[in-house]
Order: C-alpha cells, then structure tokens, then sequence
C-alpha cells in the first residue's frame, strides 16, 4: 500500500482517541486491519462500546465543525478531527464510514486501495 505514513498514522490515532474518549473506563476498544478478498483493498476499523451516534447524525460527524449533540457540552474538542480525517482518506483515494448504535457502540473505519506494484 502506498501512502503518506505520518497523515495515516493521524487517522488512526484520532479514531483511536475518540474510542478511548467515548468509553468507559476499563472497556475494549479493538482495532482490526483486513485486506479484501482479492487484496485490492485494506480496511482498517476501530470499534468500542461508548453511547453510541443517532442515526440523524451519522452523515453530519465528518462535516467540519461539527460536534453530535450527546458531545457539545460534555468534551473538548472543535470537531474538526473526524473532518481532517475524512480529507487525508479521500486525497489517498479511499473512503472513510461509520457504523453505530445508541447504547451499543460505534465502529468508525476506512478503505485504502492497495498498490498494484509488488
């Protein structure tokens, strides 16, 4: 896979510290990197077991600024990591997504291609 390690690596570490800041303390949160079938893709997924994101919000969290309404007053933070994050994917032609219930959790993870060169 080709890519700019250190804008990757921030990608990771934000859905990582947003994990850790959404759960409880001593609860798992699990990060999992998978290639497709035919290895033409990798998936990188973090998972925890935090509130979880309304469904109405789930298409706003990587908008710049934005902050889900359960966070606004309860954490720091600006909303732009997810954003930021959501650019460094795109420009490395991959694609960014979120999974999530109330009460049971959220798993945020991305897709890269993987280079064609061996």
């Amino acid at each position: 896979m080709m890519g700019d390690p250190e804008h990757l690596q921030r990608v990771l570490t934000n859905l990582l510290n947003n994990a850790i800041k959404f759960s409880d303390p001593g609860s798992r949160v699990v990060l999992r990197v998978v290639p497709n079938k035919n290895r033409t893709k990798l998936d990188f997924s973090v998972s925890d077991n935090g509130p979880g994101i309304p469904k109405e919000e789930q298409s706003l969290i990587f908008n710049k600024y934005y902050q889900a309404r359960g966070v606004r007053d309860h954490m720091d933070g600006v909303g732009l990591g997810l954003n930021i994050s959501k650019n460094i994917v795109e420009f490395h032609k991959g694609t960014i997504w979120v999974k999530s219930t109330v009460g049971h959790g959220s798993t945020f993870g991305f897709t890269l291609p993987t280079s064609n060169k061996q």
